[in-house]
């Protein structure tokens, strides 16, 4: 455990903070200070939060002090700050989606992860940024543009922009995140963070302003797989808000952490591997990850799910009319408050025809048994995150060159992480190396439905062979 002394309590995972405060080494009041400090510090280079409750905040930090005090412990996240993607209700704080045209928007209840982790004893900061209606890309955010820590010159990938870069300059040591298509884990991924999608079902959606329910999520973001898990130990489980929640059991996913690799089984998705946008310096830090795995012990096989290159094809024509057809009103009724880039992708949308639909659903399911079958011979799945590194921030200039702008659609686009939210297995997203720029690349974790203890497990010995996540940026 760092000396409290001379450590900065803002730069304290999930975990070190909590034990910290259960042995009242420290008090919440103060991390939170500290994180409102590096709030107030960094937020206008990064632009990773729209609103900071800091009243509220201290107000509940006191409360959750009183409580330890009192000897009442609601678990491992009792004092901890959060935040979250602005995409989630929450009581009394205005929810914007990323938009103008919700600015004004202030939910009478809290979204019904925020209501968890508010019972789990967690510090609300704040809300976080993000693409436009979680449909980027956005070429002007309404609230400045999210910038990747690693170098302010990149983006942050989305859309839970703000929830990977608030995580990686360590203005919180845990936000939640929304994901139709990769949008936890394309994030983290570029900034350097871990981030999970769980299985479909296993966390509530209840007050989310998706774009797609098939295919949203709601799932944590953090510095480790470790602190991801006890976060997902808070959310998970059936909610009658959301009849589509699963009963299944909660796991024990921080208990799940800590064994070694010996014998567990790992297949490398060939045809991700071979992806044609996927640069060679990624695929090689991609592979280097995987020869670690190995060498501590893992069984490593190539595995083949042909369908796979084709879901970038079923899922626009199953998500993109799901989005044109929420966002329709809004669209017909102020089309200038809406951002070119997802107002022309929502425009496109609405020209698909709903004949395809059916066809594409169809080969979801195809796709998605064709997971199963790969995962019967394997624990979990590996793959790349993205194509690349994070790509220079768009701007109108930038995008002049079809170059720059192709490289910024393909880093952008879920090539390797939209197939899973078709498919509904849990994801996830972690730190396997740094580009000859320094910027981070990202390993996908791939499990079998409701198994992800699998996939945290795995991640989280990869993390203590490799130490990725204790490096972090110089804003």
């Amino acid at each position: 455990m760092p000396d409290v002394s001379s450590t900065d309590l803002a730069l304290l995972g999930v975990g070190a903070l909590g034990e910290l405060l259960h042995r009242r080494e420290a008090s919440s009041e103060e991390v939170v200070r500290a994180c409102l400090a590096r709030i107030e510090n960094l937020n206008p280079k990064l632009a990773a939060f729209i609103t900071v409750s800091t009243e509220a905040a201290l107000q509940t930090a006191r409360r959750a002090d009183g409580e330890l005090a009192r000897g009442r412990s609601r678990g491992p996240l009792h004092g901890v700050p959060f935040a979250v993607k602005d995409a989630f209700w929450t009581k009394g704080v205005r929810t914007t989606n990323g938009s103008h045209l919700f600015e004004d928007f202030v939910p009478a209840e809290d979204a019904t992860v925020v209501a968890r982790m508010r019972a789990a004893g967690a510090v609300l900061l704040g809300k976080l940024n993000m693409m436009e209606l979680g449909f980027g890309p956005t070429l002007r955010p309404p609230f400045g543009v999210p910038r990747n820590p690693w170098n302010l010159e990149r983006t942050t990938g989305g859309s839970s922009s703000g929830s990977a870069s608030a995580v990686a300059a360590r203005l919180v040591p845990l936000t939640l995140g929304a994901d139709t298509g990769g949008s936890i884990r394309l994030p983290a991924a570029l900034c350097g963070v871990v981030g999970l999608k769980p299985t479909r079902g296993r966390v509530s959606r209840h007050g989310l302003m998706g774009i797609c329910p098939p295919f949203d999520c709601a799932g944590p973001l953090a510095r480790s797989a470790a602190d991801c898990a006890l976060a997902l130990g808070a959310i998970a489980g059936h909610d009658r808000k959301d009849p589509t929640t699963a009963r299944a059991a909660v796991d024990d996913y921080a208990g799940a952490i800590g064994q070694g690799l010996a014998g567990v089984r790992i297949g490398v998705v060939k045809e991700l591997m071979a992806s044609a946008p996927l640069r060679p310096e990624v695929r090689g830090l991609v592979a280097d990850a995987v020869a670690v795995l190995e060498k501590r012990g893992a069984r490593v096989v190539e595995v083949s799910i042909p369908l796979i290159e084709h879901a970038s094809a079923i899922y626009v024509a199953i998500a993109e009319p799901e989005a044109a057809a929420r966002f329709r009103p809004h669209l017909l009724a102020r089309p200038d408050d809406i951002d070119v880039l997802p107002r022309r992708r929502l425009l496109t949308a609405s020209l698909i025809p709903a004949s395809v639909i059916p066809r594409a659903r169809r080969l979801g399911e195809r796709l998605r048994a064709q997971v199963d079958e790969a995962l019967r011979a394997v624990d979990v799945l590996v793959s790349p995150v993205t194509p690349s590194a994070a790509p220079p921030i768009a701007t109108p200039g930038r995008l002049e060159s079809k170059e720059e702008a192709w490289t910024a659609v393909v880093a952008g686009r879920s090539l390797f992480t939209n197939p899973f939210n078709i498919t509904g297995h849990p994801a996830l997203s972690a730190p396997c190396g740094f580009t000859a720029e320094g910027l981070p690349v990202g390993l996908q974790v791939i499990g079998r439905h409701y198994r992800e203890a699998d996939v945290l497990h795995v991640a989280a010995a990869y993390e203590v062979i490799t130490r990725w996540r204790d490096r972090r940026p110089e804003v």
